[in-house]
């Protein structure tokens, strides 16, 4: 049986409102809420700044604030933008499941992209779930991108493998099984959301989530339909280990080739997204630079903010050293 994220790739191959915390004023002016109606459903997301186009997705169970860092930074030489992927926050949750596919997601994309930056290619930044639809994205539309930045999200034809033949992946993906069961969603908001708080906030390095980042991550998650749309892209894309005793083929794995140039930061300790996904990603990327981070979670964008944006306006500027390349 095809593992799931391939499944997926395959598919994707044939007015202003605040939430939680206002937006903050930074050295170029405030960051504001915005909506879009793009491919069938309304996306809302915040931007700073202006310039070329620089797009941020967020993965599970986030939403635009997983980059307010980025903002802040990358809206002082950028029209930087962050938006809640279609069934978060304040975005559209479409009720039928097929509407959480990958090509829906990657189209979302597009469409958003083609309002921002109409003209010109922009750069896309993705974590997680975010990352797997960048990695799409780039593989589908190549002439709209000048960079893509990757941050801990695996590519779905190495991941595709690493499901298939690595008994560690294998036990690191179990929860996703969990995710996409019918009970998921009064496991997740049970006593005030305590297993989001403790499985995401509580999981990365202390002080790497304030307790005013925990609001408004309370703020998100409650948002009628937001649990049950960010659930629905594991459901969707039905990714997940296999069963026991289930064997998957990868005879006819698409490789979803990125010509985009490309820089990978991956945070070592992330116990969900083995470092076996970096494995032989060079042979599928054809400008590839992979950035480590030794003592970095899933949750390297915060723990680590400085050190992203300085290793993201490094590789925009063509200045990634040698030395930060291979580590």
């Amino acid at each position: 049986m095809k593992s799931a994220l391939f499944c997926a790739a395959a598919a994707a191959l044939t007015g202003v409102f605040a939430v939680g915390r206002t937006a903050e004023a930074d050295e170029t002016g405030k960051m504001e809420d915005r909506y879009a109606e793009v491919n069938g459903v309304k996306l809302h997301y915040v931007e700073s700044g202006k310039g070329p186009v620089i797009l941020f997705l967020h993965g599970f169970p986030e939403f635009w604030y997983a980059w307010k860092d980025q903002l802040k930074e990358f809206g002082r030489s950028h029209h930087a933008v962050a938006v809640d992927m279609r069934g978060y926050n304040l975005s559209g949750k479409p009720e039928k499941l097929e509407e959480y596919a990958i090509p829906k997601l990657v189209e979302d994309v597009a469409g958003l992209l083609d309002k921002l930056s109409p003209a010109k290619k922009a750069v896309l930044v993705g974590h997680d779930w975010g990352g797997v639809v960048a990695w799409v994205f780039a593989a589908m539309h190549p002439e709209k991108l000048d960079k893509l930045v990757i941050i801990n999200a695996p590519h779905p034809t190495i991941f595709a493998r690493e499901l298939a033949s690595n008994p560690a992946q294998q036990r690191a993906s179990g929860y996703m099984n969990i995710f996409r069961g019918a009970q998921a969603e009064g496991f997740m908001s049970a006593n005030n959301y305590a297993a989001l708080v403790s499985g995401v906030l509580g999981s990365a390095r202390k002080g790497a989530f304030s307790d005013d980042d925990k609001k408004e991550y309370l703020k998100a998650w409650a948002q009628p339909g937001a649990l049950t749309g960010g659930l629905n892209y594991y459901r969707a894309s039905k990714v997940g280990p296999p069963a026991a005793g289930e064997q998957v083929s990868l005879k006819s794995l698409p490789p979803l080739e990125i010509k985009v140039p490309t820089l990978v930061i991956w945070g070592e300790k992330d116990t969900a997204l083995l470092t076996g996904n970096l494995d032989g990603l060079d042979k599928l990327v054809t400008q590839l630079t992979v950035k480590k981070i030794p003592e970095g979670t899933h949750w390297v964008v915060h723990e680590e903010p400085a050190l992203i944006n300085l290793t993201i306006r490094e590789f925009l500027g063509g200045r990634l050293s040698v030395d930060i390349q291979k580590k």
